[in-house]
C-alpha cells in the first residue's frame, strides 16, 4: 500500500504485526484508522520460507494470516492499535475466528521490540482481569521473526471485492459496526 503521508519518512513510523483470523477482515479495519500509514496482508510465525496462501491454508507451515502495519506513533499509539486488535476479533477461541478454523487463524501479536512485548503482555493481563471476555484470552504473544507478504490478490481485498460473498456477509457487517464504534479514530 502506498504511503499516505508524504511529509513523513517510513523510518519515522513503527511496525506492528498482528493475527486475528482472516487477514481480509483485519486489513479492512486498519486501513480506515487515522495514523495507519500502510497495511500489508501476509504470513508470520511459521517455519516455511516464502509460503504461498495454498500452503498456509493447509495449517502445516505454522504461519498465521497477519497484517503488518506501519503507524505514526504521534497519531495512534501501539496501545491504541492493540485496543482495536483485541476489540475486532474473539481472542478466546483457539485457532478459530467465526467459520475460519486452523492455526493460520490464531490470535497473535508478533512484537517487534521489548516495549511492544511489555505493552501487549500488560494489555492482555488487564483485559483478562477486566472480565470483558467470559473465557480465557488465548492470544499468542511472540517475538517477530519473519513476515512474508501475501499474494497481490489478497491486498486491499475488501475494497477491491466488495460484492464478493465473504465480503458481503462476513466483512461488511463487521465494518459497519467498526465504523460506529471507532468513528472518532477514522480517516476523513
Amino acid at each position: 500500500m502506498a504511503q499516505t503521508n508524504p511529509q513523513k519518512k517510513m523510518n519515522e513510523f513503527e511496525t506492528a504485526t498482528l493475527g486475528s483470523g482472516c487477514f481480509w477482515c483485519t486489513e479492512a479495519f486498519f486501513l480506515r484508522v487515522k495514523g495507519i500509514e500502510s497495511v500489508v496482508s501476509g504470513y508470520s510465525g511459521g517455519k516455511v520460507k516464502n509460503p504461498t496462501y495454498r500452503e498456509v491454508t493447509t495449517g502445516l507451515t505454522g504461519h498465521a494470516e497477519v497484517i503488518q502495519i506501519k503507524f505514526d506513533p504521534t497519531v495512534i499509539t501501539y496501545a491504541e492499535v492493540l485496543e482495536i486488535f483485541w476489540n475486532t476479533h474473539d481472542p478466546t477461541t483457539l485457532n478459530k475466528q467465526g467459520a475460519d478454523e486452523g492455526t493460520q487463524y490464531r490470535s497473535a501479536v508478533f512484537y517487534h521490540n521489548d516495549a511492544q512485548k511489555k505493552t501487549a503482555e500488560e494489555y492482555k493481563t488487564q483485559l483478562s482481569k477486566s472480565g470483558v471476555f467470559k473465557n480465557p484470552i488465548v492470544t499468542e504473544i511472540t517475538a517477530f521473526k519473519e513476515f512474508y507478504p501475501a499474494e497481490d490478490y489478497h491486498q486491499n481485498y475488501y475494497a477491491l471485492n466488495p460484492n464478493q460473498g465473504y465480503c458481503q456477509y462476513v466483512i461488511r457487517p463487521k465494518i459497519e459496526k467498526f465504523n460506529k464504534q471507532y468513528a472518532s479514530k477514522l480517516k476523513k
